[in-house]
């Protein structure tokens, strides 16, 4: 059903230009000619798994449009519609739309009876039952007029593809980034390490050839300052590995 197709919430108008409004008992539904309140507009969800277009409608007070076995009058075919909101969603809260006409709908039970606004004297005015109209009078009475007060946006198939590639492209550019960046780091602290173990090499060699006291080093710390020169000597072979 297009009309209901990307509605988020939606105001239904009668045959007597009222609308479906949920009292603030938050328990009866009736009609009203104010269709600007928040009483007047109901949410739609959608059900899904259904061979059918099926909704339910939840009115402001998160309370579901129930199509109930109460009878609205005794001996009388009519049946209460009300809000409820059972612990388990059932049949008696789904509705299938039924186009007939510009924007014109018939909300249909499970069960083939009709959402029905009610005109003539109390108790029927303003009511709203679900019924089957047996007589030509009442036949417009389970007509209404779909008025779409919020829509869902959504986003098209066609450039959500690209955003989801754009998105995988920037992450695996960020994840390169970041490895070469880290990289870079390592390279970094290698040459320092060289360099540092290069300098202190060639300054022990340095200083034990030139000092005046190398006959003395030789014969006391010879053996300390050989290891010392090759250990030294090995580290830096080994970071330029």
């Amino acid at each position: 059903m297009d009309i209901f197709q990307n509605a988020q919430a939606v105001r239904l108008r009668s045959h007597h230009e009222k609308y479906l409004t949920a009292e603030d008992d938050e328990e009866s539904v009736s009609q009203d000619r104010d269709g600007s309140s928040k009483a007047a507009k109901w949410t739609v969800e959608f059900v899904p798994d259904s061979s059918h277009f099926i909704i339910r409608l939840k009115s402001c007070y998160n309370k579901y449009l129930t199509a109930s076995n109460q009878p609205f009058l005794l001996g009388m075919t009519g049946r209460k519609v009300l809000q409820t909101l059972p612990r388990r969603l059932d049949s008696s809260v789904e509705w299938e739309p039924v186009r007939d006409g510009n924007n014109q709908v018939k909300l249909r039970t499970r069960y083939g009876q009709f959402l029905r606004a009610n005109g003539g004297l109390p108790p029927w005015r303003n009511s709203v039952t679900h019924d089957v109209p047996h007589r030509s009078a009442t036949q417009d009475w389970i007509y209404w007029q779909v008025d779409v007060v919020e829509i869902v946006v959504r986003s098209p198939t066609v450039q959500a593809a690209p955003e989801r590639l754009i998105g995988r492209g920037d992450s695996s550019a960020s994840a390169e980034s970041s490895s070469h960046s880290g990289d870079r780091y390592d390279f970094s602290r290698q040459e320092v390490l060289l360099l540092c173990g290069f300098l202190i090499y060639n300054i022990v060699v340095w200083w034990i050839l030139t000092s005046g006291l190398m006959n003395l080093i030789l014969l006391n710390f010879s053996d300390f300052f050989l290891d010392l020169i090759y250990y030294s000597r090995l580290i830096w072979l080994w970071m330029w590995r």
